[in-house]
């Protein structure tokens, strides 16, 4: 398994967020990347993969998305989605999005990660993990009660926090003449 290494860092209140992040994540693009985007929207805390790769689907992303609140890639799919993807996107770099826990001071960073997304780990799931590199947004602490957290978790948060995210995808793109 690969080992991640931290990249950049952000919380998604800094007023220049979208920018740090778009100018970070454009020295990854080419044309043959893949954004994957996990999680569910049958909990707030796991919604901001669908959400990002819904924002990115209405806004006419150049590139490929797999994810959003329509047919996510969750726990339950994500085996059959990874085989998909070797098939039909053979060669392509790919950026995975989740949501994870961490530490109560790092609620609301968003981190870019050199290396695969982990999905589930923060729950205790094993579950294959995938991207060349991951953004992830803290939505909550590693601390809380197990389970408690899926529901302690405000929409409006990983609404804001999955904008930040999708607009810095965009923006990327647009510095790369996408």
């Amino acid at each position: 398994m690969k080992s991640e290494t931290i990249g950049k860092i952000v919380n998604y209140k800094d007023p220049n967020a979208k920018k740090i992040l778009a100018e970070y994540i454009s020295s990854f693009l080419r044309e043959n990347t893949l954004v994957v985007c996990i999680g569910t929207d049958k909990c707030i805390g796991d919604s901001l993969g669908p959400l990002v790769g819904t924002f990115l689907k209405e806004s006419s992303f150049p590139l490929p998305v797999i994810g959003n609140l329509q047919s996510p890639a969750h726990a339950i799919n994500l085996e059959k989605i990874i085989n998909n993807i070797k098939n039909q996107y053979p060669n392509h770099f790919i950026i995975a999005i989740d949501a994870c826990l961490g530490f109560e001071e790092n609620i609301g960073d968003i981190q870019v990660k050199l290396g695969p997304v982990h999905p589930g780990k923060g729950v205790g799931k094993t579950l294959p993990s995938i991207g060349d590199i991951s953004i992830v947004g803290v939505v909550d602490s590693i601390d809380i009660n197990e389970g408690y957290w899926l529901n302690n978790i405000r929409l409006s948060f990983v609404w804001d926090m999955a904008r930040i995210i999708s607009e810095s995808l965009i923006l990327a793109a647009k510095q790369k003449g996408m």
